[in-house]
């Protein structure tokens, strides 16, 4: 392969942190579940679909702008994953992970065939304000959508971790997630938090679906494939970090465009599985490894 160039370097780097974001904050959803649960949802990159989906319908079916887009995806998201932990989820309580895990694995399923049948399987375009001709500094082209994935998702991590870090409810989901019974005896509604993790997990999906539909074209398995590299990220990072979901994700993207371009395109896919392995062998924890005791 012939040097890369600086321009070529800088443009794969901004695609791969740009679309490790996207990986990272459908991962911030598989740790704050397991975090209040100990659940792993496997359907939350089919919820972030969801969010696409619902997004593309206000946007193109309804004739709604962008702004009120953003905002009704986000509170539909919101309010559905309050149904969902109230309706599918808290029945659950008490049952054997594995059927839990199988739980959720069907919920992608049943959500996939869904969007299916409303949306059917062609793809869909979603455009955005923001989805006009690249940004050019010299020889480097850099799409606006990229710059404001990277924008957004830097924005959110220090909403979510200032919410989590100095709000009452943020320390209680904290607490939960530490010690649910103990939570619950100094008087924490434990239920009421649980809900309202899910509800902020989905409503970050509904973040990155809104992200990551002007990158991509909508069809009904792109919550598949962006929830397993998303899941993917959150092992790198170290399943039960935030932080280490995020920089996992990123990792995701940077070596998935830079394996993709070295390989013109043969092994960027595989190359994030390879990239799994590798972490399990060498350093099963993570990253960052916060899966520790617990505090009592």
């Amino acid at each position: 392969m012939d040097s890369i160039s600086l321009a070529t370097f800088i443009q794969l780097l901004v695609t791969g942190i740009s679309h490790g974001c996207l990986y990272g904050l459908v991962a911030l959803g598989f740790v704050l579940i397991y975090k209040a649960t100990e659940m792993v949802n496997f359907a939350q990159g089919d919820i972030m679909m969801l969010g696409a989906f619902i997004a593309f319908t206000l946007a193109s079916g309804l004739g709604f702008a962008y702004i009120p887009v953003v905002i009704l995806t986000i509170l539909f998201m919101a309010a559905f994953g309050i149904a969902l932990e109230s309706a599918v989820i808290r029945p659950m309580i008490g049952e054997p992970p594995f059927a839990v895990l199988m739980l959720t694995i069907g919920l992608g399923f049943v959500l996939r065939a869904v969007a299916g049948m409303i949306w059917g399987h062609d793809e869909k375009e979603f455009d955005t304000p923001y989805s006009i001709d690249p940004l050019l500094i010299g020889e480097v082209s850099l799409d606006y959508e990229q710059l404001v994935v990277v924008g957004v998702t830097i924005l959110l991590c220090l909403g979510l971790w200032t919410f989590l870090r100095f709000t009452k409810f943020g320390v209680a989901i904290q607490a939960a997630s530490q010690n649910q019974l103990a939570a619950a005896y100094v008087g924490i509604p434990v239920r009421r938090v649980v809900a309202i993790t899910w509800a902020l997990a989905t409503a970050i999906a509904g973040v990155a679906a809104l992200l990551v539909a002007p990158l991509q074209l909508i069809y009904p398995g792109i919550g598949f494939v962006v929830g397993i590299k998303a899941f993917v990220a959150a092992i790198v990072g170290g399943f039960g970090s935030l932080a280490g979901a995020l920089i996992g994700g990123i990792c995701i993207g940077l070596v998935e465009q830079f394996v993709g371009y070295m390989f013109e395109g043969a092994y960027g896919e595989t190359s994030v599985y390879v990239l799994l392995l590798l972490m399990l062998f060498i350093r099963p924890q993570g990253l960052i490894a916060t899966l520790q005791r617990k505090k009592v």
